[in-house]
């Protein structure tokens, strides 16, 4: 599928096939206000608290208040250290939920830009439009936690789902601009849109509608389709009280006319009641004496009334519904996870899940069927009927045994290929080949065997099909960071595969890019092979990042296969501008694309102009402007951003991107306060660790809780300085976790004191997730670099986390001295600087559940240390609710008005070591924070809810 990867908070690109944003249900009442508990080492700390007034409280809705025109600010005292009058009265601190000063608000209320779908045909382009957060009160709708997954009963789908307002059509005309926009029509007014899809001719859009009803209730949701020439919107089915089930898959074209739908049986019953009487205990067994081990997953279910729930939720009846509103239903009712016709529209694959269910993993590892169907529904043959999975290692690249990844190939009809594990799923086992690729056509001959399609040493990564004699299959390893891309000819079985690129995952200097895919008229995405006038090579286009020590420099490379030579054919601007291809938009017809007729389109975006969107058509490489969004935060445009190098003690080459106010000049205005917003990430090499990622010149996206708010403050923000956690060769990178997060830090605040920037004693930290866990653990070990702290959604005791965390894949009793150090639960009795705990209090994340911060908070304060702990009724791992995120803010503005900006006493120093000066310049690190164990590498703590083939619902974006 060709996907737009341009992504930032206030404008998503989307898949051009099915769009889907999670919806919000309907409106319950206000929930109560954000727990929330404080703690001070001394009395006289109780004084100079602070609350909003109340008056602010009274009308919280989701608001699209226009952004103030005035962009550039004095800087006067009171501009540079923020206001204090909301911070004063600390009689009503933890009553209600509260709002930022109106300079943070009214950035994060600035109405979205809408997200955008171009047709098949690409001769049309939608634009989806959405509204601002959501109320507090659609969070708060009830909801089944159940395998891994979360439920909304009434509309019967994943629960917080977002969903759009309303469906523009705009024509492309010949120049390339937009015609007038043709707005969809017909449905109800305060209907919920959401997975919109085009059909394949791109004659039509589908999409799911829910109505808000008297009562509050959400409906269910119904399927429509929209004609796209008139924008005309009718229900699919005729027949009523039809209603889409959305819990897993939802409904997918099977050719122009038609529709596989999975819908709420119409014969089911009310919902199972929870026995008042338990019939027994809840037992579980382990007397077969398995090795079974599991990270922390949440939501699971816990005995036979959750499982009967669960299969209530997620049963479904295929329906095949044509546009003539004529249905059928096809098939049994089952737990349907995912349907995908084969691409000449004469099959369907079908999976499901089924019995017997799991209480310690998610439904991904349940007992999997996958079959196939003809068209019309009819049962062709079973391809395999997976057991439950709960023996999966932890070690990383450890898979399911059995068939696994099943597709069809794009490049022909009806031909499946996937892959099978020969190490039994075990990536500790040593064993060549350790994956095998097969190949078979959909109804093979009697006794006709699966073809070997290609063989791997390391954990197969996927395949981009082109034709018979050329298509690129992917391999990597995680402990070695290789990444491997072969060359095979599928069609050819005399020709040998070959490696076309072999390199480290964490060299992003050496990344040669990705091949353009284009779209068939089946409706897949292929290779696009690229014919040059007067030239028989054999051409493809690699489309890269081009990570450069100046930032990233978008390419397209001409890319010969035969001879491996390349041919620069576009590049970004360097000096002003971010630019990147997008996509192909010249792949309306079937065969080799000209280069002289290419038609690609890109994005555009510079340190203080947002994004926007472009069509460039060969050979001239003519642009034509597609969007003109508004500045989201006007009174920011002309912020300053600046990429920075630094340098650690130990060598290592560090990077950040340092943020300062509009206006402001180091020499005349002084040193700022400044928040450090950060995330630890893992690395093989050094020289990896010190590779700069990112571009000087890409807008600053300031999400809803984002650490760039506070540039509005007045603050110098530090984003994302590296902490790069290093372990080469056999050394794992956590074997030295403290030791290099202090380097690391240490190097960050000497550069931004070294520039006049930071002041030395006015400093923070912060982090979400892993970040928060870094966080509390620089507060511990690096007393003398921060002043406060401020960790969200964090995990603190890693003995919590015992089969492995983040990207540590040794347990506790592998490397017991990792988990213990690396936990500042356990350092508690160190932290003197003040600590902001936030967390949610639906947390469903791995590892970092909310028990987390509420044991990190008491064993704070049982060492006195001045601390403060909100938890956010409602909210999971990041946080969704307009109420939620604005009281979020106001709590991080008020300790940061408190503890960094107002801050009287020396905030830099460390009683017992010294000012931060003395500390950076001698490059002190604590002693005691030297440990012994474990690995890692990545970014952030992923959320394993269910196998790879769900759809989950995505996570919204954090700092």
């Amino acid at each position: 599928m060709m996907r737009l990867h341009k992504l930032y908070h206030r404008f998503t690109l989307l898949p051009f096939s099915s769009l889907s944003i999670p919806s919000n249900p309907s409106l319950l009442p206000l929930s109560p206000p954000p727990r929330l508990t404080l703690c001070h080492r001394t009395a006289a700390n109780l004084a100079s608290m602070a609350s909003s007034a109340s008056s602010r409280l009274r009308n919280i809705v989701p608001l699209a208040a226009a952004p103030t025109e005035d962009a550039a600010v004095s800087f006067s005292s009171s501009a540079n250290t923020g206001t204090s009058g909301d911070y004063e009265d600390e009689s009503t601190v933890g009553t209600k939920y509260r709002v930022p000063p109106p300079e943070i608000s009214k950035i994060v209320d600035a109405p979205p830009v809408p997200a955008l779908s171009f047709s098949p045909l690409r001769d049309k382009i939608i634009f989806l439009k959405r509204r601002a957060l959501p109320p507090l009160a659609e969070i708060a709708r009830p909801e089944e936690k159940l395998a891994g997954i979360r439920i909304d009963g009434k509309c019967n789908t994943r629960s917080r789902m977002s969903f759009y307002t309303g469906i523009g059509i705009h024509q492309i005309l010949p120049d390339g601009t937009l015609g007038p926009e043709i707005e969809v029509h017909g449905f109800p007014d305060g209907a919920k849109i959401n997975f919109v899809s085009w059909s394949p001719d791109a004659c039509h859009l589908s999409f799911s509608i829910r109505v808000t009803e008297e009562d509050n209730d959400s409906s269910k949701l119904t399927v429509w389709i929209a004609d796209v020439k008139t924008g005309k919107a009718r229900p699919l089915l005729q027949v009523p009280n039809v209603y889409l089930n959305a819990v897993f898959d939802n409904y997918v074209w099977v050719n122009n006319s038609s529709l596989l739908v999975c819908t709420i049986p119409s014969s089911r019953p009310a919902p199972p009641k929870k026995p008042l009487v338990p019939i027994g205990p809840k037992i579980q067994s382990n007397e077969e004496k398995n090795i079974i081990q599991v990270r922390t997953f949440q939501d699971l279910l816990k005995d036979q009334y959750d499982e009967d729930l669960f299969d209530y939720y997620a049963t479904s009846q295929l329906v095949l519904a044509s546009l003539d509103g004529t249905a059928k239903e096809i098939g049994t009712p089952a737990v349907y996870t995912s349907m995908d016709p084969s691409p000449d529209h004469k099959y369907i694959l079908i999976s499901s899940i089924h019995r017997p269910y799991s209480f310690i993993v998610p439904c991904g590892r349940f007992p999997k069927k996958v079959e196939l169907w003809s068209a019309d529904g009819k049962f062709i043959r079973e391809l395999c009927d997976l057991p439950l999975a709960e023996d999966i290692p932890i070690a990383f690249n450890s898979v399911r045994k059995g068939m696994r990844s099943i597709n069809w190939r794009a490049d022909k009809p009806s031909t499946l290929y996937w892959v099978e594990t020969q190490d039994g799923g075990d990536a500790k086992v040593e064993i060549s080949p350790r994956d095998i690729v097969y190949t078979q056509l959909a109804e093979p001959l009697e006794d006709e065997q699966p073809t070997i399609f290609h063989k791997l040493d390391f954990r197969y990564g996927g395949i981009s099909w082109c034709d018979d004699s050329l298509a690129l299959v992917y391999e990597s390893w995680y402990k070695t960071r290789k990444i491997r891309t072969w060359v095979v000819s599928p069609g050819s079985e005399d020709v040998a595969p070959d490696i076309l690129f072999d390199r480290s995952s964490e060299d992003v200097y050496s990344d040669p890019g990705s091949p353009m895919m284009r779209r068939t008229e089946a409706g897949t995405y292929i290779i696009a092979r690229i014919k040059k006038a007067n030239d028989e090579g054999r051409y493809i286009i690699l489309n890269g990042i081009g990570a450069t020590p100046e930032g990233n420099i978008p390419f397209l490379d001409l890319f010969d296969i035969n001879t491996r030579k390349k041919e620069r054919i576009w590049e970004s601007s360097k000096e002003k501008y971010y630019e990147t291809v997008v996509a192909l938009m010249s792949d309306q017809e079937e065969g080799d694309l000209h280069l002289d007729k290419l038609k690609i389109l890109t994005s555009k975006e510079s340190k203080t102009e947002n994004t926007q969107y472009y069509f460039v058509s060969w050979p001239d490489k003519q642009t034509v402007q597609v969007t003109n969004f508004p500045h989201p935060y006007p009174q920011l445009a002309s912020l300053q951003k600046e990429m920075i190098r630094y340098q650690r003690k130990d060598g290592v080459q560090l990077t950040a991107t340092l943020y300062l106010p509009p206006g402001y000049n180091p020499s005349t205005d002084g040193p700022l306060p400044c928040l450090v917003w950060s995330y630890p990430g893992e690395f093989k090499s050094k020289d990896a660790a010190g590779q700069v990622r990112g571009s000087p010149n890409e807008f600053a996206g300031i999400g809803s809780t984002s650490a760039l708010l506070w540039l509005a403050r007045r603050f110098a923000i530090l984003s994302g300085p590296t902490i790069p956690i290093i372990g080469e060769g056999d050394e794992e990178a956590n074997d030295r976790y403290v030791e290099q997060l202090v380097a690391s830090a240490e190097a960050a605040v000497e550069e931004v004191i070294r520039r006049g920037v930071a002041d030395p004693k006015r400093i923070a930290v912060g982090g979400h997730s892993y970040g928060a866990f870094m966080t509390a653990n620089l507060l511990a070990h690096a007393p003398h670099l921060f002043c406060c702290g401020i960790a969200r959604s964090g995990a603190y005791n890693r003995t919590l986390t015992p089969f492995g965390f983040q990207n540590e894949d040794r347990t506790l009793w592998e490397a017991t001295n990792t988990y213990v150090e690396m936990s500042p639960f356990i350092s508690a009795n160190k932290i003197k600087k003040p600590i902001l705990l936030i967390h949610g209090e639906e947390d469903n994340n791995p590892g970092t559940l909310t028990m987390q911060s509420d044991r990190f908070f008491n064993a704070l304060k049982g060492h006195g240390a001045l601390c403060r702990l909100v938890i956010l009724p409602h909210e999971s791992h990041g946080y969704t609710a307009r109420e939620s995120i604005m009281h979020v803010l106001w709590e991080t503005d008020r300790w940061l008005h408190k503890h960094c900006v107002s801050n009287s006493s020396d905030a830099g120093e460390d009683h017992e070591t010294g000012t931060v000066k003395e500390h950076v310049s001698k490059g002190v690190t604590n002693a005691e924070s030297k440990v012994v164990a474990t690995s890692g590498g990545g970014s952030r703590e992923v959320s394993e809810l269910e196998c790879e083939e769900f759809n989950s619902v995505p996570r919204s974006s954090l700092w």
